[in-house]
C-alpha cells in the first residue's frame, strides 16, 4: 500500500467581517504513488503543494475527499500513522543543537516505543548507510549545514519509516552536500524499497532523486508522468550546437533562431514543429565545415517552467 488520494479539496477561510472570503487552497486533487517510487511533488509557490503535504501527514482535515497513506486516514490516526512514515522539512529541525545527534536518537526511540537493543542497531545501520558514524556524538550545534541535514535524516529514518515525505530537504546546502544527500536519498529508496514524496523548487534534485513528477498548480494536478517523458514529451525546441573548421552560413529554414555564430561554432534554436532537427543537420552536414554536432534539450527548468504557465483542466 502507497498512497491514494481522490478528490481532495481543502478550503480556508480568509479576512474579517465584510473581507472575509473562501481560498480553495486545494481543488480536487487525485494521485496515486505505488510502494517504492521516487516521486517529485511540484508546483509555484501557493499552488497547494504544503497543503496537501499536511493532509497526507495528518496535520490538516480535508474540507472534501478522501486520501489514504499505507491505508491509513491520516487525519483520523495520526498517531498511528506517525509510526510508519518520516518527515523532513528543510528549515525545521528534528535534533537538539545542544544534544549531540545520538542522544536526540535515544529520546526519538522513546517517542517511537523502540527499545535499547531496537534503537542501537537501527542507529548503526544509519550510520553506515548515510555514512554519518563520526558526526552523531558531536553536539548538532558544531555540525556544518550539510553534516546536519545527514543527521536530520537519520532522524527522520529512525523508525524504519515505509513512506518518506522530503520538504525542500536541500536549502541552503552548497553544492557537494547537495549531491551528497541526494545520492543518500536514492540509496535508501534502493536498499530499503522506501517510497520518497519530494517536493523541491531546485530542479536538480528533481532529476537527480525522481523518476516521477506530478505537477500542481491553482489547486489541482496539471501533469502527472515519468521525468524523462517529461523532458522528451514537452520540449517543442532543441539546441543544435556546431563545432566549425570554418565559417558556414546559417541554414534559412523556418523555425531555426540563431544563438551565436562565429567562424569557429554555430548555436541554434530549433523549434521542431516547424522544422525536424534532422532537416537541420542535413542542411548543415552537406559542407565539409563542420567538425562537430550536438544536439542538447533545453534545461529541465524550462519545461517545467512552462508546465506551471498550463491552466488546470
Amino acid at each position: 500500500m502507497g498512497i491514494e488520494v481522490r478528490d481532495l479539496t481543502r478550503t480556508f477561510t480568509v479576512g474579517r467581517r465584510a473581507r472575509r472570503r473562501t481560498v480553495e487552497a486545494v481543488r480536487g486533487i487525485s494521485l496515486s504513488v505505488a510502494p517504492g517510487e521516487r516521486v517529485a511533488f511540484l508546483g509555484p509557490n501557493g499552488a497547494g503543494k504544503s497543503t496537501t503535504i499536511k493532509i497526507l501527514t495528518g496535520i490538516l482535515h480535508p474540507t472534501s475527499g478522501d486520501a489514504t497513506v499505507l491505508g491509513i486516514v491520516p487525519w483520523e490516526e495520526r498517531r498511528r500513522l506517525a509510526r510508519r512514515i518520516g518527515t523532513l522539512f528543510g528549515q525545521r529541525s528534528l535534533l537538539w543543537s545542544e544534544l549531540s545527534p545520538r542522544q536526540s536518537y535515544r529520546m526519538l526511540a522513546a517517542v517511537y516505543g523502540l527499545d535499547g537493543a531496537s534503537e542501537a542497531r537501527r542507529v548503526a545501520e544509519l550510520a553506515d548507510l548515510l555514512e554519518a558514524g563520526d558526526l552523531f556524538d558531536q553536539p548538532v550545534r558544531t555540525l556544518s549545514l550539510g553534516q546536519r541535514m545527514r543527521c536530520e535524516l537519520a532522524a527522520c529514518l529512525l523508525h524504519d519509516p515505509e513512506v518518506v515525505f522530503l520538504d525542500e530537504p536541500t536549502i541552503g546546502l552548497d553544492l557537494l552536500a547537495k549531491q551528497r544527500f541526494r545520492e543518500m536519498v536514492v540509496r535508501l529508496n534502493e536498499d530499503q524499497g522506501t517510497t520518497v514524496l519530494l517536493t523541491s523548487h531546485d530542479v536538480a534534485d528533481v532529476e537527480h532523486v525522481a523518476e516521477r513528477a506530478i505537477v500542481v498548480n491553482h489547486g489541482a494536478v496539471i501533469y502527472d508522468d515519468a521525468v524523462a517523458v517529461m523532458r522528451r514529451a514537452l520540449l517543442a525546441t532543441k539546441v543544435v550546437e556546431v563545432g566549425l573548421a570554418a565559417p558556414v552560413p546559417v541554414p534559412d529554414l523556418p523555425g531555426v533562431t540563431v544563438l551565436d555564430h562565429s567562424e569557429q561554432s554555430l548555436r541554434l534554436v530549433v523549434d521542431t514543429r516547424v522544422t525536424p532537427v534532422r532537416r537541420v543537420l542535413d542542411a548543415l552536414l552537406a559542407g565539409p565545415a563542420v567538425v562537430d554536432v550536438s544536439v542538447v534539450d533545453p534545461p529541465l527548468e524550462q519545461v517545467i517552467a512552462e508546465i506551471y504557465e498550463r491552466p488546470a483542466s
